[in-house]
C-alpha cells in the first residue's frame, strides 16, 4: 500500500488561527489524512531574532519572506510585544481539529525555548518543557498524548527517553528514510520513530532554480517510485496553510494520481511492521536548506 503521511507542524499562534481552518478545509475537500502538532504554549516567535547571527540563518530569510508568511506582529510576539498563549487564546480550535477527525499531537510549549536550547540542555529542563506542554495537552483535548513531534527536529538523550518512559505511541522527531527504533549511544529507545522522509518547501524553495511555479513538480519527481515504507512530509500551517496553499494542492492532486494514499501518522504507523523494525542511531548533522544541525537517522 503506497502511503504518504501528512504531518504538520504548527509553530504560532498566527498559523494555528489562520493557517489551521485553512488546512483543515483543504484536507477534507481532498479526503486527506493529517496530523497535526500543535505548540501549546506561548508565540515567543520574536525571539527568533537572535538566529541572525547564526550561520546560514540570512541566507535562509532571503530566499522567502519571513514577513509575509509569518506576519509583523509574529515577528514581535515575546519582544515588543506580548507573547499570546496559544492553548489558551486557540483552545476551540485545537478542540476542533479532533472532533473534525483529525490525529493531533504536541510539537512543543514554546517553539523558540525547545528549537534553541534543548540540544545542550539536561535533563531536568528537557523533562520540564515537556511537561508543560503535556499539561496543556491534557487541560485542551481531556486525554493523555500519544504522538509528538519535535520543534525543528531538534532532541537530546533525555527528550528521546522520555519518549518511551512517558509512554507515548510514536514519535517524529528525526530525518530520515525509512521508520525505525532509535539509538543514542547504543542505547535502545523503544518508542517507534517516524522520520520525515521529503525535503520540505522551505528548504527548496529558490534554490537551484526552484520557484513556487515548479516547486509542486520537483516534489512529484521526488515521489514517483515509492519506497516500502512510504514517504512523511512535513508541512507547515504558516506555509502550506497560507500564501503556499496552491502549491500544497497541486501536491495533494498529484500524489493521489501517483496512486498514493495520504493519511495521518497514526495510520501510517498501523502500516508498519513494529514488532521488527530496524534500530538505528541517530546523530545530528546539518541538512541542506535548514539552519543548524538537526536529528538524523543514520544507516
Amino acid at each position: 500500500m503506497k502511503q504518504i503521511a501528512l504531518k504538520i507542524d504548527v509553530d504560532t499562534y498566527r498559523g494555528t488561527r489562520e493557517g489551521v481552518p485553512r488546512l483543515m478545509e483543504t484536507l477534507q475537500r481532498h479526503q486527506a489524512g493529517a496530523t497535526f502538532f500543535f505548540t501549546l504554549g506561548r508565540d515567543n516567535m520574536g525571539r527568533a531574532i537572535f538566529r541572525v547571527f547564526r550561520k546560514g540563518y540570512l541566507q535562509k530569510v532571503s530566499r522567502m519572506s519571513v514577513v509575509e508568511h509569518y506576519g509583523i506582529k509574529t515577528l514581535l510576539y515575546g519582544t515588543l510585544l506580548p507573547a499570546p498563549n496559544i492553548g489558551k487564546r486557540c483552545r476551540d480550535i485545537l478542540r476542533s481539529v479532533k472532533e473534525a477527525g483529525f490525529e493531533v499531537g504536541i510539537h512543543c510549549h514554546d517553539h523558540i525555548r525547545w528549537q534553541d536550547h534543548v540540544v545542550h540542555k539536561d535533563e531536568a529542563w528537557t523533562k520540564r518543557e515537556l511537561e508543560r506542554a503535556i499539561a496543556v495537552y491534557r487541560d485542551v483535548f481531556g486525554e493523555e498524548p500519544h504522538a509528538h513531534a519535535a520543534a525543528g527536529w531538534q532532541m537530546n538523550r533525555h527528550a528521546f527517553r522520555l519518549m518511551q518512559r512517558l509512554g507515548f505511541r510514536y514519535s517524529s522527531d528525526s530525518r530520515g528514510y525509512a521508520p525505525f527504533i532509535p539509538t543514542w549511544d547504543g542505547e535502545i529507545i523503544a518508542c517507534p520513530q517516524l522520520p520525515t522522509t521529503l525535503p520540505t518547501l522551505d528548504e527548496l524553495i529558490n534554490r537551484d532554480g526552484l520557484t513556487l511555479d515548479n516547486l509542486a513538480e520537483y516534489m512529484l519527481n521526488l515521489t514517483q517510485d515509492a519506497p516500502p515504507t512510504g514517504h512523511v512530509f512535513t508541512l507547515h500551517a504558516e506555509l502550506e496553510g497560507g500564501k503556499w496553499m496552491p502549491v500544497f494542492e497541486q501536491l495533494l492532486d498529484g500524489w493521489k494520481k501517483q496512486g498514493y494514499q495520504l493519511v495521518a501518522m497514526q495510520d501510517y504507523l498501523a502500516h508498519l511492521p513494529t514488532t521488527c523494525l530496524p534500530h538505528h542511531p541517530v546523530e545530528l548533522r546539518e541538512v541542506d536548506g535548514r539552519i543548524g544541525k538537526l536529528t538524523v537517522q543514520r544507516p
